[in-house]
């Protein structure tokens, strides 16, 4: 059978990775917080960006991976 282990941890390596950026994200406008440069506030953006990629490319992997599997049991069947 094909193994969907490793873009399933994929893609909960990316929520994860999404998660912890919006977080930075939302902190940057909470009332009385200090306020973070816009470096910083760009490079969260952009590891959100890059964990919403990665999250795709790994969904793109595990319907590879269902599609083959699915192939592979019509043919046995």
């Amino acid at each position: 059978m094909v193994n969907l282990s490793t873009p399933l941890q994929g893609l909960t390596s990316a929520q994860e990775a999404f998660d912890q950026a919006a977080s930075k994200v939302a902190q940057q406008f909470e009332p009385n917080q200090v306020q973070q440069d816009e470096v910083s506030l760009s490079d969260a953006m952009v590891q959100m960006i890059q964990a919403s990629n990665d999250y795709q490319a790994n969904l793109k992997s595990l319907e590879a991976g269902n599609q083959m599997q699915t192939s592979l049991l019509n043919i046995l069947a």
